[in-house]
């Protein structure tokens, strides 16, 4: 990859991908996009009214029902035809109809039309190029018309129209090779008729093919049917000075084919019948407006120009910026492209140069990709998905350099785990340690902490580094209250699966800490060390001797007790520290959020060395309610509490706080509850499935 390195790897890349796109281009095989692409801008541009006195006579399905004749028609009628068009002194006359063998109803019927012809003399007629199997190999044909009728035409041009590989006709040939010589186009002919006839032509292209601009879709120019003509109903006035197109409309001859107006986005393909093709290309002719397309190495220069400019734009600007550039180069270039094929009448490529400039902003994105995701394992030993974010937005790892700050601590544990994973197979201690650590490490994630490392069943979290986060103790606070409503979840997966529960122990402390990069040159981590760590690992510890899940330092507490509920456990003498310190619990404000069966038991409350007997309302693993109470027990009272419960090896004694009271009611939260206990509750209360009261 150093050789990509630098200013010139942007340059370098970029070149790359749109010489690639350039020689895919070059071989033809975008092709077929590019020319559907085509298609849209006619559709898009819409029809245009056609500017020169172009008529077309339609051989059409009202003229077989008004005639009645079985088709090839008589060439008589051709004749007769002829003789009504030239009363109106047409500036030309084109028959694209073939007339390459005697008709089947007589010499008589070719003489009519060849005096026909004769009389008119400036009609055009048909011809057809075939190619033959010969004993050498493939060859042209000319199939002309009989020499009988085209001794007294003007001309004769071959009428075959080329298609695509998509079965699209865009081009037209003026020009082909045949035998020793030119076989020139019966669109051609026409034209050279008319400009005798006067009419304004602008001067023709020096290419043997062109592109057709096409005017729209079918019937896009005046079309009159064959009967009306023949008929008497049109006058013949109507026909002087124009170019009259004689052919076959009807899709019953098979004389149709498929342009770029016939690809509707909401529609079915409308195919356009062959003389109107011709009308197009001869109107392209006289109006000079037939399409140009960029030279093959202009557009080989533009999807050069495109993949660097994508290149660039990956390197060199933030990812929503570049995006945001490629689109927007994308759009002005399609509108340009757009702009030139209207107005100008240019046939910019479209699609290989959006293709170099997605192609080379992709791969540098998926440079970026690999080198962002190499960069991301390296630091993943450290941080958490988005700090590794911040720090490669950033560009920056200064912040990973040893320094003193003010952090919060979070220690965490599963409560007995030991004897827990005695009782499961060491795949199944794997897999619920898998489940519950990293359920644990998203909540951490969620609240913007960094896993600091994982220690058997424990983690260790950390808050406000590598960088700034002012409200860092109320996070890990956040946290470790999110932990304890999804060990529950956990709790009863694992207890459904195996027939354990989870309850788990958090220890929160704020206060300053060394954090940094640390270790040894074959092994380094990015972890908090000091007094503050050590603090928050013994406060994990107490969780489980004052039967608090959550236990919080002094400094913590003076930061969120705004914020949650709080309650003082006391001052307690931790390992390390000479002087006691305060430590508190932290408890979600809403509080009864457990299960709780109704029942009708005594119970018996110490408030004071005063013993009281009151009804019990209901009953949870985390707390009781009491009705019937001689007084008023005041909130966060400290009570002892006594009942007697079916299937307990002895009454339950415990310490419970007072977490609410109204007149000769209370709730009281149980305190230093052995998990046995609270597990005990737990099943007492699912067996008696009691609906929850307010």
């Amino acid at each position: 990859m150093k050789f990509f390195s630098g200013a010139a790897r942007p340059w370098l890349i970029g070149a790359g991908v749109g010489v690639l796109v350039a020689l895919v281009t070059l071989l033809g095989v975008v092709e077929f996009v590019e020319l559907k692409s085509l298609n849209w801008r006619f559709l898009l541009r819409g029809p245009i009214r056609p500017a020169s006195p172009i008529v077309i006579i339609s051989i059409d399905e009202d003229s077989f029902d008004e005639l009645d004749l079985a088709w090839p028609w008589p060439r008589a009628l051709h004749g007769r035809l002829l003789d009504l068009l030239s009363r109106g002194r047409p500036a030309a006359i084109g028959l694209d109809i073939l007339f390459i063998e005697p008709s089947a109803h007589g010499s008589r019927d070719d003489q009519a039309l060849a005096a026909a012809v004769a009389r008119v003399g400036n009609v055009v007629l048909g011809a057809n190029l075939t190619k033959t199997q010969g004993e050498y190999g493939v060859k042209d044909d000319l199939n002309p018309p009989l020499p009988l009728i085209r001794k007294g035409a003007a001309s004769f041009g071959f009428i075959n129209l080329a298609t695509d590989e998509d079965g699209f006709v865009r081009s037209g040939d003026l020009r082909l090779p045949f035998q020793q010589g030119v076989q020139e186009s019966f669109d051609l002919h026409l034209y050279n008729l008319a400009i005798k006839a006067g009419i304004p032509a602008k001067p023709l292209p020096a290419e043997p093919m062109v592109y057709i601009n096409y005017r729209g879709p079918r019937r896009t120019f005046p079309v009159i049917p064959y009967y009306r003509v023949l008929n008497g109903e049109v006058k013949p006035e109507v026909f002087q000075g124009k170019i009259v197109m004689v052919g076959a409309t009807t899709l019953a001859l098979h004389d149709d084919f498929l342009t770029p107006f016939s690809a509707g986005l909401l529609t079915s393909l409308d195919r356009v019948p062959g003389v109107e093709v011709h009308a197009n290309l001869l109107e392209n002719l006289l109006q000079g407006n037939r399409l140009t397309r960029i030279h093959l190495y202009v557009g080989a220069l533009l999807t050069l120009v495109a993949a660097a400019l994508g290149t660039l734009a990956a390197f060199r600007l933030r990812a929503v910026r570049a995006f945001l550039l490629i689109v927007a180069a994308g759009v002005a270039y399609a509108v340009v492209a757009f702009w030139a094929f209207v107005s100008l009448y240019l046939w910019v490529d479209w699609f290989s140069v959006q293709l170099a400039l997605v192609s080379g902003y992709g791969t540098a994105v998926v440079i970026n990709y690999v080198r962002e995701q190499r960069e991301k394992r390296r630091l993943s030993r450290f941080f958490s998905p988005d700090v590794i974010k911040e720090i490669l937005k950033t560009q920056s790892e200064s912040s990973l350099v040893g320094s003193r700050r003010r952090v919060t601590v979070l220690f965490s544990d599963i409560r007995g785990f030991t004897s827990l994973s005695e009782k499961l197979t060491p795949e199944e201690v794997v897999e619920m340690l898998r489940d519950y650590l990293t359920t644990m490490t998203e909540i951490v994630f969620k609240y913007g902490g960094t896993v600091d490392k994982y220690i058997g069943d424990a983690i260790m979290a950390l808050y406000g580094a590598p960088f700034d986060q002012p409200n860092h103790a109320e996070q890990a606070v956040r946290t470790a209250l999110e932990f304890q409503e999804q060990v529950k979840t956990l709790s009863d997966r694992w207890e459904a699966k195996c027939g354990v529960r989870l309850r788990n122990g958090v220890g929160v402390n704020t206060g300053e800490a060394v954090v940094g990069t640390i270790g040894s040159q074959q092994r380094l981590e990015y972890t908090a060390i000091g007094d503050t760590v050590n603090l928050a690992s013994r406060l994990e510890g107490l969780t489980k001797d004052f039967l608090s899940p959550i236990v919080i330092s002094e400094n913590t507490y003076e930061e969120v007790k705004h914020l949650f509920y709080s309650r003082y456990l006391g001052e307690v003498k931790v390992k390390g520290k000479e002087i006691p310190v305060k430590i508190y619990a932290v408890e979600k404000a809403e509080g009864r959020q457990a299960p709780r069966a109704a029942l009708e038991v005594p119970l018996i409350i110490v408030d004071e060395d005063v013993t009281i007997t009151a009804a019990m309302l209901d009953l949870s693993r985390t707390g009781v309610a009491a009705r019937n109470l001689p007084k008023r027990i005041p909130a966060n009272r400290i009570v002892g509490i006594r009942i007697e419960l079916s299937g307990f090896p002895e009454p339950l004694t415990v310490d419970g706080r007072v977490i609410w009271s109204e007149g000769d009611r209370a709730g009281f939260a149980f305190l230093g509850l052995s998990l046995e206990n609270e597990n005990l509750l737990e099943d007492f209360v699912k067996r008696r499935a009691a609906t929850p009261e307010s």
